[in-house]
């Protein structure tokens, strides 16, 4: 069974026992615009809450990626090299971004849930 989070810059990490996946909202993906690329992280890369996992580059603007909670990247989408959009099209789905392996589940209580984040985005 999978829980899903929201951050106050617009990730979501979706949790599967000690993997979680992470991609960045719809609202997000809405106030970039069309992406045209994507710099994903090194996969096992070890990475710590707040630091830049990803950079996304839209018609409009460049924009940085946080890691949601620390961890070890696990893996990344590689279609999205090829296919940026997916972001776009499929944020919650497709469009995710990397899967990492958690470093502490307990920095999870520190984020919101899906009515929580509903609010922060008013």
């Amino acid at each position: 069974m999978s829980k899903t989070y929201f951050t106050t810059d617009h990730e979501w990490i979706r949790v599967e026992g000690d993997v979680a996946t992470v991609g960045i909202t719809d609202y997000a993906q809405d106030q970039l615009g069309d992406l045209v690329f994507v710099q994903l992280p090194e996969t096992g890369a070890t990475l710590a809450k707040g630091d830049v996992a990803v950079v996304v580059e839209s018609v409009k603007a460049a924009s940085d990626v946080y890691m949601p909670v620390d961890g070890i990247i696990l893996d990344v989408n590689d279609k999205l090299s090829s296919d940026p959009a997916l972001v776009n099209s499929a944020p919650t789905a497709e469009g995710w971004l990397w899967k990492l392996t958690l470093s502490d589940p307990g920095q999870l209580d520190g984020l919101m849930d899906e009515a929580g984040y509903k609010a922060h985005i008013g």
